[in-house]
């Protein structure tokens, strides 16, 4: 089977021009492995041992261990990320533990690239375009959500108070960078 050429970013020279605006830092998270994963009972019971991390079973919340996170995306959906694991080794490791169970586990580690918004004004940016309620007590850390933000869906999580992680599919990504970086703006 032939390599995979390295994963280009969409937003590669967008992340290097980026200004410093401190109240609302917007900075590329690295590539990282992510599978997505569907299964019920026993299935999630075993990808949860294999990936090394319970799967959430409230929604709208993640489980991180070291490197890797679980994200609940609906009653039988996960997002499994791991930031340092090969693709191709993490979902043999998971797919053996899974032997036997129903389920389906993607590889979709090509589909979408990851930012994050800091600092003490990144709520308030993101409301530029989300519609959901960001306060600490409606989105606390721990939390995540698909929702929009303007046209775009989007993963939304919270890894900090002051941290969002926006993980959107590569084709929409330069938009969205640049949705928020013209949002940050009012900030200088």
């Amino acid at each position: 089977m032939p390599e995979l050429a390295k994963r280009e970013s969409s937003i590669d020279q967008l992340a290097a021009d980026a200004r410093v605006i401190p109240a609302a830092m917007l900075t590329k998270v690295p590539e990282a492995t992510k599978l997505a994963f569907r299964g019920r009972s026993s299935a999630i019971e075993a990808a949860g041992r294999a990936f090394g991390t319970s799967l959430p079973q409230i929604a709208c919340r993640f489980a991180t261990k070291g490197t890797r996170t679980a994200y609940w995306l609906g009653p039988d959906e996960w997002l499994l990320q791991d930031e340092e694991a090969d693709p191709k080794a993490l979902h043999a490791e998971i797919s053996k533990a899974l032997d036997g169970h129903s389920h389906s586990l993607v590889d979709v580690s090509h589909r979408s690239e990851t930012f994050a918004l800091f600092g003490a004004r990144a709520a308030y940016i993101l409301n530029h375009g989300c519609p959901l309620d960001l306060s600490l007590q409606a989105f606390p850390v721990g939390m995540c959500t698909r929702t929009i933000l303007n046209k775009a869906t989007i993963m939304l999580s919270r890894p900090e108070a002051d941290v969002f992680h926006i993980d959107v599919w590569r084709s929409f990504a330069p938009y969205v960078w640049q949705l928020l970086d013209e949002a940050r703006s009012e900030l200088r």
